[in-house]
């Protein structure tokens, strides 16, 4: 590697650190007040059960990193287990930090596992699958938690309406995301269309670019995408143990918000929860701000003071489980992102 190419490479990685700590310092203080809320609400919840939020979301990412490790392994990658984990934490952070809807996630894996000799369409794919096994698998906790529901008879029209509707959409959308890529045709028109409308949107900031995005990439990404769907496709039966890690990943999740309920004394329903992060997270996939701040807490408790538990508790436990997870999971993701971003510019 020539002197000149270490040099451009080290000074890349120097914008993307300072445009990440810029970026990093705006989303801390975009949540300045939720930081504030969350230490006055300590001060009156028991410590104990939030301690409990740190192995869970060492389990959540274990979870992740597994199910990633076990869709690379159909696809014919084999990695350890540490390293899906990291990935993990990585995706994690990018995510929760950039504001994409959770576009950057796909962004990054494909840059990060360059770096791995895993082509970017596969690894594309691998990330399409990690949405789908983890909506496949929450729909059976929504299930659950609308049975523990019923059993207080905490069920109302509202709730079944919003259940059924999730349900729906889960389906639907991983039925409609699975349809376009099982065809080379569908895949490379679809995409290959919303590239052309990309590229005019573009061009009215950047007349003289006609082309920005290279539509010839494009469907050469979705090309590998599609033939590595194949791959998966007639592998299925090898699916069970990632669909398992994606079901532990949601579960975690929904205890950690259930123990900071614990943590305040509010013998809130687990069902309720698991209805309402259902909620939150859909729409934070949705929302363009950094891990759906605001969208996310605020749905959450509104869903949870529909089957019953007051404003005055949820509110609260929802900010404080979102800090404190924050806290615990964004350093240690942007750690490895910073470590990955070092190593890349050594290949």
């Amino acid at each position: 590697m020539t002197r000149d190419k270490v040099a451009r490479q080290k000074k890349i990685k120097a914008i993307i650190t300072i445009v990440t700590l810029v970026v990093l310092a705006l989303v801390t203080y975009g949540i300045r007040d939720q930081i504030g809320e969350t230490i006055e609400n300590l001060r009156t919840a028991n410590p104990w059960p939030i301690l409990l939020i740190v192995p869970l979301a060492f389990a959540n990412h274990y979870g992740l990193g597994k199910l990633y490790q076990g869709v690379f392994r159909i696809l014919g990658d084999r990695f350890r287990t540490r390293s899906m984990v990291r990935l993990s934490f990585e995706i994690n952070f990018v995510n929760n930090v950039f504001p994409s809807a959770g576009v950057s996630g796909f962004s990054y894996i494909g840059l990060r596992m360059r770096g791995e000799h895993v082509a970017a369409g596969k690894s594309a794919l691998v990330q399409v699958m990690r949405f789908a096994l983890v909506f496949i698998s929450f729909q059976l906790l929504l299930g659950l938690g609308l049975l523990f529901l019923s059993l207080t008879g905490d069920v109302n029209n509202f709730v079944i309406m919003v259940t059924a509707s999730l349900v729906t959409l889960l389906f639907v959308g991983t039925a409609l995301a699975l349809f376009i890529i099982s065809s080379k045709a569908r895949i490379n028109g679809f995409f290959t269309g919303l590239t052309r409308i990309a590229n005019r949107l573009i061009q009215v900031l950047r007349p003289k670019n006609p082309e920005t995005i290279n539509i010839s990439r494009v469907e050469k990404l979705f090309t590998e995408l599609h033939n590595n769907y194949q791959l998966v496709r007639h592998n299925l039966t090898n699916l069970k143990k990632p669909l398992l890690f994606a079901f532990l990943a949601n579960l975690t999740e929904v205890l950690s918000i259930f123990v900071v309920f614990w943590a305040f004394g509010e013998p809130v329903n687990i069902g309720a929860v698991v209805i309402a992060y259902a909620v939150a997270n859909f729409a934070g996939i949705m929302s363009i701000l950094p891990g759906g701040v605001g969208v996310y807490e605020g749905l959450m408790t509104a869903v949870l003071v529909a089957t019953g538990v007051p404003v005055a508790i949820s509110l609260p436990a929802i900010v404080t489980f979102r800090i404190i997870s924050m806290a615990t999971q964004i350093p240690i993701g942007y750690y490895y992102y910073q470590r990955n971003l070092s190593e890349q510019t050594h290949i």
